[in-house]
């Protein structure tokens, strides 16, 4: 039968108000919900669809497949949606003896199938065993916020002032992240008696799903990272990247179709011609380093023409192929300069995209920039056709924003105190949905980021 799914799923409850159309022992709809909600299907056989607005809701890579995939496809998913588990064999084998099946009378991994269809925060209320499937490896995973906190109590160990942390957007909980392997050792500067009222910035990124960190400040202001370090979120685990050619703080980073950039800065000393210098690093081959060996590296790119943009840390907002950036925040008389990564070369920002350049920004899928005016509060988005900056949604707590990132049609906000995280939902209908998530007590975010989900066993 069909009827809307609630968080008790008390199927008895459901009404009969849709078609369904068989196929074999499967069951489809055929009609939509008129009210728009997410509903269900069950069939006298215990199949399990979810669909939205009379289409199957398109939240997870697996819903790119076919409805019913035939038999070679359902061979070729078998290994990826088989749900695992970091047990010992035998615990492994009486974990399988006493769990329940996810869908009675079905196979794990067509259930599995079936419910990659449904919204995790739907899976996550009904059931232990959907909440378990959700947050496992081979399930497609939903997007989560991550921070970089430093403590807001004196420390007597500043050999690792910062700590990693994933905020669970389903069950509402910060959760911590296993700290980067001890060696080499990273020192981190944060604070200084020259800059009393601002951290000395931790640069990151995100590329293709892993948390990158470029470039921070060491004592005696040297750069901290010879290499980039890379987190997966998926495998918990850190590795290091390759050596970039000069080390440095203070830089323009960035990254635009799988590949991190990396302009500008201040090495160990100031120089001219780091100060001017292009790198790139392609990521996206970081899976076949082994045989992409000479690929595996920075790469230098043509430079910029001067060494304006070596003044603080920047971000280049990668953006239709191009990266965008400015040579000082908030709103001070600025340059802006752009990047094509594919002509390699460098071109005047757009009058009306810099003079309305007033305060941090990101990009949305590289397609649409969101920038907050930090002076006004006001969140805009760029419209590239008319050269200008259009309003989204103004807000207090928007004032004095420090850093920005979109994805999942959701903007994140670090907020001016840097221990409350504005999130805008820029997908709805306006007016723009804003409410707020709070870092942990006695600690201070210094850098967020969207990632997906962590992977856990423990729920």
């Amino acid at each position: 039968m069909v009827g809307s799914l609630t968080n008790n799923c008390d199927i008895s409850n459901f009404a009969l108000y849709g078609t369904i159309k068989r196929y074999g022992s499967y069951g489809a709809v055929q009609h939509a919900n008129s009210c728009g909600t997410k509903d269900a299907i069950f069939s006298t056989n215990k199949l399990v669809l979810f669909y939205q607005d009379g289409q199957f809701d398109p939240i997870a890579p697996h819903s790119k497949l076919p409805l019913f995939p035939s038999q070679n496809q359902m061979n070729n998913l078998t290994a990826i949606t088989t749900p695992h588990y970091s047990l010992s064999s035998d615990s492994a084998c009486k974990r399988q003896k006493h769990r329940q099946p996810l869908l009675p009378g079905l196979p794990d991994h067509i259930a599995q199938l079936c419910l990659s269809l449904v919204p995790p925060s739907t899976l996550y209320s009904v059931c232990r065993s959907w909440r378990r499937l959700i947050y496992s490896p081979s399930f497609p995973p939903f997007l989560s916020l991550y921070a970089i906190f430093s403590s807001t109590e004196i420390q007597s160990d500043l050999s690792n002032p910062i700590q990693f942390s994933s905020f669970d957007p389903i069950s509402c909980k910060w959760l911590p992240i296993p700290n980067p392997p001890p060696e080499p050792p990273i020192r981190l500067l944060l604070r200084h008696p020259s800059f009393i009222s601002r951290y000395l910035p931790i640069q990151s990124v995100v590329v293709s799903g892993k948390l990158v960190l470029l470039a921070a400040t060491a004592g005696e202001f040297l750069p901290a990272l010879s290499k980039p370090l890379i987190f997966d979120p998926l495998s918990q685990k850190w590795a290091h990247g390759p050596p970039i050619s000069v080390p440095r703080r203070w830089c323009a980073a960035g990254t635009s179709r799988g590949v991190v950039y990396v302009a500008s800065g201040i090495g160990a000393h100031y120089d001219n011609d780091v100060a001017r210098s292009v790198e790139k690093w392609n990521f996206d081959v970081q899976q076949d380093r082994l045989q992409n060996q000479r690929r595996w590296r920075w790469e230098k790119m043509a430079k910029l023409r001067d060494a304006k943009f070596s003044r603080e840390a920047i971000d280049a907002v990668g953006w239709k192929g191009k990266l965008c950036m400015v040579n000082v925040k908030g709103v001070g008389a600025k340059e802006g300069i752009i990047y094509d990564v594919e002509r390699d070369t460098w071109e005047e920002m757009p009058e009306g995209m810099l003079a309305g350049w007033r305060g941090p920004a990101a990009a949305m899928e590289e397609e649409t920039i969101y920038m907050v005016d930090e002076s006004k509060g006001w969140l805009k988005k760029y419209d590239h056709v008319k050269d200008t900056w259009v309003e989204v949604v103004k807000n207090e707590m928007l004032k004095g924003a420090q850093q920005v990132v979109a994805a999942g049609g959701k903007v994140c906000v670090l907020c001016a105190d840097c221990v409350g995280i504005a999130v805008v939902d820029v997908a709805a209908a306006p007016p723009a949905r804003i409410w707020t998530v709070e870092v942990p007590p006695g600690f201070e975010a210094v850098g967020i980021h969207v990632l997906p989900r962590l992977c856990s066993s423990d729920v």
